[in-house]
């Protein structure tokens, strides 16, 4: 036994390093900085600091590098650091209103207040392969035109349809939310756990069940009512203080979608939203999780389920996560000897049996 524990943790250490050869690559390639990652591959940095919940560029950017590019391992990587950070309180609601945005957009109405504000997105891209790219040295940026807009305050598109009562009112909740990275989910979830789940979900995963809501596999017919880019200031109270400071800005995509809702029992005809908010710039994750909030809200609006994988809660927040998902999947790799020999024995023994049964003894034995 002691003999093979020591092979196990030699062949075990050969692995880990020539995991670090295949990383590094071909040593006459300069190696990426975590700096170049954070900067050219933000788009990457923001999914895993969505998924990790921890908003933290660099140390995105570091897992990236470590995991070689696969995402789901560097969420691994940073929801595993997370744990071991100490909590010092618990910032205060950010105020999205005020957000100073990149890009601003509103599938709902053409003119608003502050107007529309493309920013960088590849909505209007080719989809061409730009060979440019492959050039060495540096390439001449566009001149940008427009920019965040700093000055004033952007008001939410969806406050024009609250004015004349045709959305309906999000229910006022001063209950603190239970916190998703510090307790297991558990059932049944009220919205602000679903929100957590969905923010934290598979981007993959949530943009599937996003997908069969609008193909008809739950009642759900969305406008983009605004989909929102740009910098929040995170604050904190402090005691001591008896006001809050605020500690920074982070960069969030936020979407609210506007559903048609021909009322049921216990509510009028209006519309209706979903909702979403993501770390960064993560605009599909956002819509998706906005359709996906919207489906799950069936029973609170006294809609019909009609079955649609997307309405039912738990099948939905129990199979978004990546992490957990990856560890029961990539847990069938590991020695499973002893239960397969007792497979191997069982099947041998049904085999017989089946064989005498058909056959009789003497034919069997022969």
């Amino acid at each position: 036994m002691y003999v093979a524990v020591k092979g196990g943790e030699r062949a075990i250490d050969a692995a880990h390093e020539w995991l670090a050869d295949e990383r590094r690559g071909a040593p006459d390639v300069a190696e990426l900085s975590i700096s170049q990652i954070r900067e050219q591959l933000s788009l990457a940095v923001n999914r895993v600091m969505a998924e990790g919940s921890l908003y933290d560029p660099d140390l995105a950017a570091l897992a990236i590098k470590q995991a070689r590019g696969d995402m789901i391992e560097a969420i691994f990587l940073i929801r595993a650091y997370r744990t071991t950070l100490p909590r010092f309180g618990v910032s205060a609601p950010i105020d999205t209103g005020a957000m100073r945005c990149d890009r601003r957009i509103s599938a709902t109405f053409k003119d608003l207040p502050g107007g529309q504000i493309l920013g960088p997105t590849f909505d209007y891209t080719h989809r061409l392969l730009d060979f440019a790219l492959m050039a060495d040295g540096a390439v001449s940026p566009e001149v940008k035109e427009g920019g965040p807009t700093d000055a004033v305050p952007l008001p939410h598109v969806t406050e024009f349809l609250d004015r004349e009562g045709l959305l309906q009112p999000e229910p006022e909740d001063n209950t603190p939310p239970r916190d998703l990275t510090r307790e297991p989910l558990d059932f049944p979830a009220d919205r602000p756990l679903k929100l957590q789940a969905l923010a934290r979900g598979d981007e993959g995963f949530v943009l599937s069940m996003a997908y069969s809501t609008q193909r008809g596999y739950a009642r759900n017919h969305p406008f983009v009512g605004e989909l929102r880019i740009g910098r929040v200031a995170v604050s904190m109270d402090i005691p001591e203080l008896g006001f809050a400071i605020d500690l920074g800005e982070i960069t969030v995509s936020e979407c609210e979608t506007v559903n048609q809702f021909t009322g049921s029992k216990t509510e009028p005809p209006q519309f209706t939203r979903g909702y979403g908010l993501v770390f960064g710039q993560s605009e599909r994750k956002a819509i998706s999780m906005a359709l996906v909030d919207r489906a799950l809200r069936w029973e609170e609006l006294g809609e019909d389920n009609v079955g649609a994988p997307a309405q039912d809660a738990e099948f939905v927040l129990s199979h978004s996560d990546n992490v957990q998902a990856t560890g029961f999947l990539e847990h069938i790799k590991l020695p499973h000897y002893v239960d397969f020999q007792s497979e191997l024995e069982l099947i041998r023994r049904l085999r017989a049996e089946a064989m005498m049964a058909s056959t009789g003894p003497r034919e069997a034995a022969e």
